[in-house]
């Protein structure tokens, strides 16, 4: 979202209802040149901080008053072209609310104890457009809490993300369902006997075409549709 030149610093609205969370991360992106642009203690007060700043990435915590930060998530991917990336911010690792706000369009998430550098480098990781789990951890997360009939309000979330699977060639499928087990384009590439770069591609056309924002949401499109079984055999 960024305006200027390649020097304009990254933008940052941070939504936690605890002003000591908010401070310290503040505090640590500031110090690496990152601009923290607001500051939200709920919901509601952060979709209008996302709408009056125009944030690159939002940190959002779940657990927040009068609107939760899930429903905020939905609302602020769902609004306007060009959204910010969201980090969940969670005291739970595998967390069934973090898978919600993955379907709900999420790049990844961090819990509140994360080091100094990792917070940092995982910012800049979603603004540069990278999804910020590893397939493998996300995998993992969806198949533990994708349930054979999947809540009506995640249903509705995937299907406002992706496109139809018949759009892809069996090329591209046989991608996705690697991608979902937690192949990374190196494995990828030595399994299916390409190219990394031509990995890379096949990705970007497969999230163009399914309507995706990053390999985050890929995986969870996977097991959702049934194209991969979170009972089946999947690398480890």
């Amino acid at each position: 979202m960024n305006a200027g030149g390649a020097a304009s610093p990254l933008r940052v609205v941070i939504a936690d209802d605890q002003a000591l969370v908010r401070t310290g991360f503040r505090m640590i992106l500031a110090s690496q040149g990152i601009e923290v642009v607001a500051e939200a203690g709920d919901g509601l007060q952060t979709i209008a901080a996302v709408r009056r700043t125009r944030p690159d990435v939002v940190l959002m915590d779940i657990r927040m008053p009068e609107l939760d930060g899930l429903e905020a998530t939905r609302r602020i991917l769902a609004g306007g072209d060009d959204p910010p990336r969201v980090i969940v911010l969670t005291t739970f690792d595998l967390d069934h609310y973090v898978y919600a706000a993955l379907a709900a369009g999420a790049s990844g998430f961090l819990l509140k104890d994360v080091s100094p550098e990792h917070l940092v480098a995982a910012v800049r990781m979603v603004q540069a457009g990278d999804a910020l789990l590893a397939p493998a951890i996300t995998r993992r997360l969806v198949a533990r809490f994708a349930p054979r009939e999947s809540a009506p309000e995640v249903v509705a979330d995937l299907s406002a993300h992706h496109r139809d699977l018949a759009t892809l060639t069996a090329r591209e499928a046989e991608v996705l369902q690697q991608l979902a087990r937690g192949l990374s384009n190196a494995e990828l590439a030595a399994q299916l006997h390409l190219s990394e770069a031509t990995v890379k591609t096949h990705v970007a056309r497969i999230l163009a075409k399914l309507g995706l924002r990053d390999r985050v949401q890929a995986v969870v499109l996977a097991y959702e549709t049934g194209l991969v079984s979170p009972g089946g055999r999947a690398e480890d």
